[in-house]
């Protein structure tokens, strides 16, 4: 980042409103998996210092990791912090203090990971769409190892449940301070298993044609905004990749994402959050021929977009913003390096370098910090 390409004219610099959010800019730290809760999901005080650090250095959003839902089959991760309990509430509740302190806007990310758990202390096995196998292995960095197990085929009641923890979730979320919800919808958990062809084999409502494969989506995002009213902000993060599957693709292109997107519109969602799991914007944002899968997303709903992928770039961050491919966008690597990236922005600083190291599990911000004092220092 130098100085000729980063100006407080930067688009990113710029305030912005999503729903009844105002925001200071329209940079959003992304949310990451950093499996550092208490075993029992209640979030500790380094996790307060870790999102404080990133609404002090000057971000506009902060969206937080991945939170499980319920107390049957949500949980992904050992360490991964949870909102089904009044003490993982009251923990929620100081980090969102701590954010507003800051000047920053926070969102709670609400995660079921479905087939995908390696780490539930509430129940053994998993349970998806259907008794499919996940595509790959499990992930060492988290804790798992070997093929993933073949999950549970979700029943009706199953299903039910599992949409009214998000409810409960979101409404814990709403008590706790949260400025809204994100419903996790990307990137092969349990949301996005239904909306997935080769994990989702059912012949009922919502298995087939990719407008019902969404359908269970939806229904999250408009039960939530049921029980919180109007006024509450309720995101939804989609994703095309996988943790566990960077290659796939929507196999309907721009047909199907104008389903997904109009139906998640309807359900009354607030903005939507395109992920590139991993991989930068350039290379995911395409669909057919010249359209990109964010613009679509503003087009055809109207909605605030938010960009992911390769956004610590100030040029191309400020492409997609000035080109009308997004609203906002999300960063989470660069962030990590850079918890004050939007200050370095602003005066034309150089960000420090990512270091893998940085994402270790249960590494914290302290962590983090670590590494970039060791990297300017030339150890």
């Amino acid at each position: 980042m130098t100085a000729s390409h980063a100006s407080p004219a930067h688009p990113a610099l710029q305030p912005e409103r999503i729903g009844r959010l105002d925001l200071a800019n329209r940079l959003a730290v992304a949310p990451m998996t950093r499996v550092s809760a208490a075993p029992d999901g209640t979030p500790t005080p380094e996790m307060a210092d870790y999102y404080a650090e990133f609404a002090g250095g000057g971000f506009g959003l902060v969206i937080t990791e991945g939170t499980y839902t319920d107390t049957a089959y949500s949980q992904g991760y050992l360490n991964q912090p949870g909102i089904v309990t009044e003490g993982h509430a009251a923990a929620w509740r100081e980090i969102a203090e701590r954010v507003h302190a800051a000047g920053a806007r926070i969102v709670l990310q609400l995660m079921h990971a479905g087939a995908l758990s390696q780490g539930n202390r509430y129940r053994d096995g998993t349970a998806g769409p259907s008794a499919v196998p996940p595509v790959g292995e499990m992930m060492p960095e988290y804790g798992g190892r070997g093929p993933w197990p073949i999950p549970k085929e979700m029943s009706r009641d199953d299903i039910d449940a599992a949409v009214r923890g998000f409810v409960a979730s979101a409404a814990r979320a709403r008590e706790a301070g949260f400025d809204g919800v994100e419903v996790h919808a990307a990137n092969g958990y349990l949301l996005d298993q239904f909306l997935t062809e080769y994990t989702n084999r059912r012949a009922d409502e919502y298995g087939g044609p990719v407008a019902c494969r969404v359908r269970l989506t939806a229904e999250v995002v408009a039960a939530i905004r049921a029980e919180l009213g109007a006024d509450f902000c309720v995101g939804v993060r989609l994703s095309q990749g996988k943790v566990n599957d960077f290659a796939y693709r929507w196999p309907g292109g721009a047909h199907d994402a104008r389903i997904i997107f109009t139906a998640l519109a309807e359900a009354g969602a607030t903005y939507l959050h395109i992920a590139s799991e991993g991989r930068d914007w350039v290379e995911t944002a395409r669909l057919d021929g010249e359209v990109t899968i964010t613009g679509l997303a503003r087009r055809v709903t109207g909605l605030p977009v938010i960009a992911n992928g390769g956004m610590h770039d100030p040029r191309q961050a400020a492409q997609v913003l000035a080109d009308g491919h997004a609203d906002v966008v999300s960063i989470a690597r660069g962030a990590l390096a850079n918890p004050d990236l939007p200050r370095r922005l602003a005066e034309g600083l150089p960000p420090e370098p990512f270091d893998h190291g940085m994402l270790e599990p249960m590494a914290t911000l302290a962590n983090a910090r670590q590494w970039r004092q060791a990297a300017e220092a030339g150890v």
